[in-house]
C-alpha cells in the first residue's frame, strides 16, 4: 500500500474515455454495428464453416476478436451502464442506455444465425470439430453449443424473444429497482438526530447496534416496501409468466432446469446441495437462538437478523480497510495484492454511498479488453471490510481469466463465480481475529457465522421460495400479494426458526430481493461458500496450494465446473462433500455457544 500515493475513491471514467463526447460515442456505436454486420454479411451466406473444421476456426477467431474488443455495445454501452449505477434517476442516461440496448438486441439478432448454425451441426459430424487440434481452445464452447440444440427455437422465434425480452421482463425489473432507488426517508442517525437518508443508507442502518436507530430504519423500509408492493406484485407475476412461457417453448422440464443448463451443472448436483442444506436448517436456527440470547432479547425482529453482536466501536475507515485487505491478499499471493493496488490507484472502485447510486456492491466486467470495475457502499462496518475482499475476489478472478483465456471462454459459471469472492473473505476475517481476546473472538465468530448462514441457509431458503413461486404460479396462475408474502415468511421462518419473529411488514421484504428475478441464481452463494472453505482448508495445510487455486480462477468457461473442481480434489457430485461442509458450520456454532457460556454471556 505504500506504493499507492493516493487512492481514488470514485470510478475513473478516464480509463474508458478522456472526453466522453456524446457525438463521438454515437459514432463509435455505429462502428460497432458496422463490424458486427460485416461479420454477418461474410458468414451468413456461407456454409463451409459448418462442414470444415479449419473454416470453422477462421469464423470463430473472427467472432472471438469482436467479442474481445467491442461485443454488441462496447465502450459506449459500458460507459453509460456504469454511469447509470451512480445516478439511477438520470433520464438522459436511461435514454442512452435504452438506445444501446436496442442496438444490442439488433446485433444479437443479426448474429443469431451463427451460433444457431453451429448448434445444429448433426451429431454424427460433431466429433470432426471437437477433435480438430486447431479448435481445441473452443472445444468446450462447441460442446455446449451442440448440447443446447435441443432447447433452441427457430432463428425467427429466437429473434422474437430477444426483441420482447425488455418488455417481458427487463423493464419490469428495472422499474422496481428505480422506484426503490428514488426513495428517501427521515430516520434516526447514531447521534439520535432525525436525518434524511437515501434507500441505500436506510438499508445499511437496519444493522445498527442501537435499537432505536435500526427500528427507525425498519419503519422506513416497511413503509417503502408497502408503497411499492402492489407494483412488485404485478412485476413478479410478469416475471413468473415470462419464465413459464420460455420453459414451455424450450422444453425445460422444471423451473430451475434452465439455470442448471446455463451453469453447465447437473441438476442432481444442485438438488443434492439444496437437500443437504435444507436438512440442516437446525444449524441456522441454533445460531439465531444464540444471537437473540447474546443480544438480551427473547426473539429477534426480522430486520434484526444481521445486527452485529458486541462492540462495534471500531470504525473501519476505507483507508484502513484497504490496507488490511491488501496485507492479507499480498500474503496469500503477491499478484493478488498487486491487482488490488492497481484498482485503488487507477480508480476502479467507487467506494461511498450517494443519492441515486445503486445499493449493495458488485464487480463488473464487459469485453475482455476493457477494465474491470467494483462498486461498494462503504460505511465503515466490519461487514464492509469483508465486502471489499469479496468484490475484489471477483475482480481477481476476472483479471486472471482475461490473461489466460480467449474472449469466448472469459466468463464464469454461476456456481464458480462465488468461490473466489468468499475464499478471500475468510482470510480477511482470520486476519482480524488474529491475536484478539476471547470476548472479541466471540464477536468475530458471530460475524463470520452470520455471513456464512446468510450465504448458505438463507440463500437455500430463497431457492426453495423461488421453487414454490414458479411451481404454484404454473398450477394456480396469478399469485396475489398476500400469497407471495405468506410463501416468503414460510421459507424465511424455516431457516431462522422460532428465535426470529416474522414481524409486521416482513412479508414485503421480498420486494427488493433482486436475485429472485435472476432465476435460481442464489444456490451459487451456498455452493461457493462451502467450496471456498474447503479450498481455504487446503491452503491452510499447504500455502503452495494457492497456485492451484489461481489456475482454477483462470479457467473461465473453458471446462465444466465439475471438471475444474475435480482438478482441485473436490467432487461436487458427492453429497458427502456438502454434508462435510455443513458439519464444519455446525462445529462453528457449537464453538460460539461454548465460548458464550464460558464468558458468561448466556
Amino acid at each position: 500500500m505504500a506504493d499507492v500515493p493516493e487512492m481514488k475513491k470514485e470510478w475513473n471514467f478516464g480509463l474508458l474515455y478522456r472526453d466522453a463526447d456524446k457525438k463521438a460515442l454515437s459514432a463509435e456505436l455505429e462502428e460497432i454495428k458496422r463490424r458486427n454486420f460485416d461479420f454477418s454479411a461474410k458468414w451468413k451466406a456461407k456454409s463451409e464453416y459448418l462442414e470444415d473444421p479449419e473454416t470453422m476456426k477462421q469464423a470463430l477467431d473472427e467472432y472471438e476478436s469482436i467479442a474481445a474488443t467491442i461485443g454488441v455495445s462496447g465502450k459506449p454501452g459500458y460507459y453509460y451502464w456504469l454511469k447509470y449505477q451512480l445516478d439511477q434517476q438520470n433520464s438522459e442516461i436511461k435514454a442512452e442506455l435504452s438506445k444501446i440496448d436496442d442496438l444490442g438486441t439488433l446485433i444479437e439478432n443479426e448474429l443469431e444465425f451463427f451460433t444457431q448454425g453451429i448448434s445444429r451441426i448433426p451429431a454424427e459430424k460433431q466429433a470432426l470439430f471437437l477433435n480438430y487440434r486447431g479448435l481445441f481452445k473452443y472445444k468446450h464452447l462447441l460442446q455446449r453449443l451442440f448440447d443446447s440444440a435441443k432447447y433452441l427455437l427457430t432463428e425467427p422465434e429466437e429473434k422474437i424473444l430477444n426483441l420482447t425480452a425488455k418488455t417481458a421482463q427487463g423493464n419490469w425489473v428495472d422499474m422496481i429497482s428505480d422506484f426503490l432507488s428514488r426513495e428517501e426517508r427521515k430516520i434516526l442517525n447514531e447521534k439520535g438526530e432525525e436525518k434524511e437518508a437515501n434507500f441505500s443508507q436506510i438499508l445499511d442502518t437496519i444493522n445498527s447496534i442501537n435499537k432505536k436507530v435500526r427500528d427507525s430504519a425498519a419503519v422506513a423500509l416497511n413503509d417503502i416496501f408497502a408503497k411499492h408492493a402492489s407494483a412488485a406484485e404485478y412485476e413478479l407475476n410478469s416475471v413468473l409468466h415470462n419464465k413459464k412461457v420460455s420453459d414451455e417453448l424450450r422444453g425445460f422440464s422444471r423451473p430451475d432446469a434452465s439455470r442448471h443448463f446455463a451453469d453447465d451443472i447437473d441438476t442432481e448436483v444442485v438438488d443434492s446441495l439444496i437437500d443437504a442444506v435444507t436438512s440442516r436448517f437446525d444449524i441456522s436456527q441454533r445460531f439465531y437462538k444464540l444471537k437473540a440470547k447474546l443480544l438480551g432479547v427473547e426473539k429477534l425482529q426480522y430486520h434484526e437478523r444481521n445486527v452485529d453482536y458486541g462492540s462495534t466501536d471500531e470504525k473501519y475507515e476505507f483507508d484502513k480497510t484497504a490496507e488490511l485487505v491488501s496485507k492479507v491478499f499480498t500474503r496469500l499471493d503477491s499478484e493478488f495484492g498487486s491487482i488490488l493496488e492497481d484498482f485503488l490507484k487507477e480508480g476502479k472502485i467507487d467506494v461511498f454511498p450517494k443519492k441515486g447510486k445503486d445499493s449493495g456492491a458488485f464487480c463488473v466486467h464487459m469485453e475482455k479488453e476493457l477494465p474491470v470495475f467494483v462498486m461498494l457502499n462503504h460505511t465503515g462496518r466490519l461487514n464492509d471490510v469483508t465486502t471489499l475482499a469479496h468484490e475484489m475476489g471477483h475482480a481477481i478472478n476476472f483479471e486472471l481469466m482475461k490473461r489466460e483465456q480467449n474472449a469466448l471462454n472469459c466468463g464464469t459459471y454461476t456456481c464458480t463465480a462465488e468461490v473466489a469472492s468468499t475464499f478471500m473473505e475468510d482470510f480477511v476475517l482470520d486476519e482480524i481475529e488474529n491475536g484478539v481476546d476471547e470476548a472479541r473472538r466471540l464477536e468475530i465468530l458471530m460475524e463470520r457465522l452470520n455471513g456464512d448462514i446468510s450465504s448458505i441457509q438463507r440463500q437455500v431458503a430463497c431457492y426453495n421460495f423461488e421453487k414454490d413461486l414458479h411451481t404454484i404460479y404454473r398450477s394456480e396462475g396469478f399469485l396475489p400479494l398476500k400469497r407471495i408474502g405468506e410463501l416468503f415468511l414460510q421459507h424465511m421462518g424455516a431457516y431462522m426458526g422460532e428465535a426470529v419473529e416474522m414481524s409486521p411488514g416482513a412479508e414485503n421484504w421480498w420486494v427488493y430481493w433482486s436475485h429472485i428475478r435472476s432465476y435460481f441464481y442464489v444456490y451459487s452463494y451456498a455452493s461457493g461458500v462451502m467450496i471456498s472453505k474447503s479450498l481455504k482448508n487446503m491452503v491452510g495445510d499447504d500455502l503452495g496450494f494457492v497456485q492451484k487455486v489461481k489456475k482454477f480462477l483462470s479457467m473461465g468457461t473453458s471446462v465444466s465446473p465439475r471438471e475444474s473442481f475435480y482438478e482441485l480434489g473436490i467432487d461436487i457430485a458427492d453429497k458427502g462433500f456438502w454434508m462435510k461442509g455443513l458439519e464444519e458450520l455446525d462445529s462453528m456454532v457449537t464453538e460460539a455457544e461454548e465460548l458464550a457460556r464460558k464468558l458468561g454471556r448466556v
